[in-house]
């Protein structure tokens, strides 16, 4: 965990008060095996050589700019900076912004961390037989999970998220129909997971629909 806060702690950018905002900036690099220890493996279906990481600037709940991370697959490096530009400029917040990796490739680690997140090679937590999650590709991402927790019946994901299971009650941070945040991956052709009937995941943005 003080790995994590150390990380964390270095990725912030401050802006001095009464400064203009510093413009939206992304860099994008490639990966290996290695820096997905914990979220890739042989026999997944896509390969390091089909990712990307992609470090993006947004702002935190504080008003602070930070520099997050993402890895997705190459095509969808297009979409991900463009809708992450408009979040940038409308200053929608982000809670934080780390690999799965830094949380052992444990999704539900990561959701209650209320991180946002792309990649990780798993399967879909959907009944039916068993396929592979649009995560598992690199296409889809979720944001800001206990602000947008996925809900299923009496469940939520994550269980701190439950509060906000509630879609009436606005907070910053949430997913919301005709908001910025749903319409920056809609403006893309990304689908959102708050529109499934039944089981609403209102954190999962996907270019599959999945």
């Amino acid at each position: 965990m003080r790995s994590l806060l150390a990380t964390l702690a270095a990725l912030v950018l401050a802006v001095p008060a009464g400064a203009a905002s510093p413009p939206f900036a992304a860099r994008i690099a490639t990966v290996t095996a290695d820096d997905l220890s914990h979220s890739w493996r042989p026999g997944c279906p896509v390969g390091p050589a089909q990712l990307r990481l992609v470090r993006l600037a947004h702002w935190d709940f504080s008003g602070r700019r930070r520099i997050g991370e993402l890895v997705v697959h190459h095509e969808a490096v297009p979409d991900v900076i463009a809708a992450f530009r408009r979040l940038y400029r409308a200053r929608f917040p982000i809670r934080r912004m780390v690999r799965v990796d830094r949380f052992r490739g444990s999704d539900d680690a990561s959701m209650a961390a209320d991180n946002t997140s792309a990649f990780n090679c798993r399967y879909a937590v959907a009944t039916g037989p068993k396929r592979w999650s649009a995560h598992a590709y690199g296409k889809a991402i979720d944001v800001n999970p206990v602000e947008n927790p996925y809900v299923q019946g009496s469940t939520v994901s994550p269980a701190n998220g439950r509060a906000y299971a509630d879609r009436s009650r606005r907070s910053p941070g949430m997913a919301v129909a005709g908001g910025v945040l749903v319409s920056a991956f809609a403006s893309r052709g990304w689908a959102w997971g708050g529109r499934w009937s039944g089981t609403p995941d209102y954190q999962h943005f996907s270019a599959t629909g999945g």
